[in-house]
Parts: C-alpha cells; structure tokens; sequence
C-alpha cells in the first residue's frame, strides 16, 4: 500500500514542492501510525524550502512542522493511544506535509473530542510559541503592556489571544485591511506602512511598552528597541523581513541584538529560538502546555484564526499566498 507526501527535491520557489509517493510504513517501537487529517503551514516552512532555514533536513525531505490527525496503527500493546484516537504533534525535523507519518508517542497529545482538526493543528506550533515567548521569554505580568510586530499573523493572533487571557494592555502593527482582526483580540493596531511606529507608541503610552515581540527582523529591531520603556525585555524570534537578502541581513540582525544585549540602558535584548526543538529538550513543558492550550481552545478561551485551507497537493498554493503576505491566521493542508 502506498501514501503520498509532499517532497522537497530541490531548493527553489513554491513550485519546488511536488506530490510524491511512498510505500506505507509500519510503526516501529515506541511510534504510533498517524492518518494526517491537517497540516500546519508556518514561516519556516518557507525558508527550508529556499534553502535558508538551518534546522532544514538534507534533501530531499516533507516539510511541516505540526499536524493533527488520527492513530491508524501502534506498535506496542502498552500504548497509551488507540487506533481511532484524534492526536496532535510538533515535529522537531519537519514531516508533516503527508497522509501517514510514524511519530514518536512521546511527541503524540491528545486532542479533546469535538475539536475540529483544522482549529486544533492552528494551535500545536503558534500557540506553544506565543506561550512560550510570553511565559517564559518575557515573563509578562498582568498589567504590562506589550507591542506585537505582524500582530494578524499565526504567531501574532496567538500572542493578542494568550495576551489578554493575561491581562495585557497590547498593540500590534498591522497593514491596515488587517486592522479589524488585531482589535477583535483586544490590541490597538497600528499601520507600520504608514505610521511611524515609534511616534505613535510614544503618543499612546508615554513612557513605552514592557515587551515587544519581533518576528519582522532588519530595521524592525531598532524600532522596537527603542520604544521600550526601562526594564523592558525585546524578543526576537525570526527575521522573516530579511529573509531574501541573504546571510548578510541575519548577521547585522543578530549584531544588532548583541549590541542591544550589552547597552547600559536598563533594557533586554533576547532571541527566541525553534520552538520543534523543545519537544526534545523540554518535554514536560511541550506536552503540559499543549494540553493546557487544547483545554482553553475545548473551552472556547482561545479562538485560532484558521486563515485558509487547502488540499495537500495545492501546498505550493499554500506557500505563495504565505510570501505575499495575504492571508490571516494560519495556513491549513488537508489531505
């Protein structure tokens, strides 16, 4: 029997990705068979595609860091999952962009019943990023207030929503059509096209903000540095506004934060790294804060902005819409 995926062969634009096919394997010892139902589409995926993501696998590969789907097959009669059961996972090395994948159980958490797999998968990587760059990252308190760069993105809905289960006063930057999406989670948006972001944070607040979440990278960094009040704690988590510009762009981005690190301002600079690497490194965290997420989106707490879905053999659909920047939310693969 087969299943097919999708395989990076070559590095290059969305066309690269193609359908291919794969004899179905048997889960060995300790893994779990899994029928993907949804697959997640994030930001990486995109650099690994071009060829300018570190953690990317050798070629070929799948790509897709998260996905939710049903247990299909175990190996061991101890498993503490059942054929028939909705399980979610974060992969650490990608492979989510299939039918069928082989997971370790100890990556596999359960889904609540009568999640849709669609808003459950919306949830595995952006969510335990938001968590973790909010929790552990800046160590928020309620009251503080924070700046979220590209606010109406998978990463950025998630921070306005796990921002105002924490009682945060929030901002985040925004093209204006995308205004409404940021103020329906609690956030005042601002037009960085047409704003001076600075300016303007300075007119709302007087005195800045306690943390600023940056994905954006590039000049973005010293906007965000600068409107931090003192004791404020900047995390950067991606360059995603200087991924085409070469190594070059990442190293002045990485120099910029090291200088910011060390200025006598009474201010903090940090990057946040890959949150797939923690299934590995943070177990414990990885698998309580998941079922901690999934239990607040069972209970109706947080609501994931499930931007688009698309079949899986349409994934290079799927990553041009994330490049241009037009999509809200997160991107779903079904296959």
């Amino acid at each position: 029997m087969m299943y097919q995926r999708i395989v990076i062969s070559q590095t290059g634009g969305p066309d690269v990705l193609q359908m291919g096919e794969a004899p179905l394997p048997a889960p060995a010892h300790g893994e779990v068979r899994v029928r993907v139902l949804a697959a997640g589409v994030a930001f990486a995926d995109l650099l690994a595609r071009k060829g300018k993501y570190p953690g990317a696998p050798a070629l070929p590969f799948t790509p897709g860091y998260d996905l939710v789907g049903i247990v299909d097959a175990v190996s061991d009669t101890g498993s503490a999952f059942q054929p028939g059961q909705m399980v979610a996972a974060l992969l650490p090395h990608f492979g989510g962009y299939t039918e069928m994948a082989c997971v370790p159980e100890a990556w596999l958490v359960a889904v609540p019943e009568g999640l849709q797999p669609e808003r459950a998968v919306s949830v595995v990587l952006n969510y335990l990023t938001a968590h973790r760059l909010l929790h552990h990252s800046a160590k928020v308190k309620s009251g503080e207030r924070i700046l979220v760069h590209s606010a109406a993105g998978g990463v950025g809905t998630a921070l306005l929503q796990l921002g105002q289960l924490a009682q945060l006063e929030m901002y985040g930057t925004a093209s204006r059509p995308k205004h409404g999406l940021v103020a329906r989670y609690g956030a005042l948006p601002i037009d960085y096209r047409h704003d001076d972001v600075v300016e303007r944070i300075s007119e709302l607040t007087r005195d800045g903000v306690d943390a600023v979440f940056d994905a954006v990278g590039g000049e973005t960094l010293k906007q965000s540095y600068t409107v931090l009040r003192r004791g404020g704690r900047l995390v950067s988590y991606g360059f995603a506004g200087v991924a085409d510009q070469g190594l070059p762009a990442f190293l002045a981005s990485f120099g910029r934060l090291f200088v910011y690190q060390f200025a006598p301002d009474g201010k903090q600079a940090m990057f946040y790294g890959s949150t797939p690497t923690l299934v590995t490194s943070d177990p414990i965290w990885y698998r309580e804060t998941l079922c901690h997420l999934f239990d607040l989106l069972a209970r109706g707490l947080i609501d994931p902005v499930v931007g688009v879905v698309l079949p899986l053999e349409q994934a290079a659909q799927a990553h041009s819409r994330l490049e241009q920047g037009k999509v809200q939310g997160k991107i779903v693969l079904t296959p």
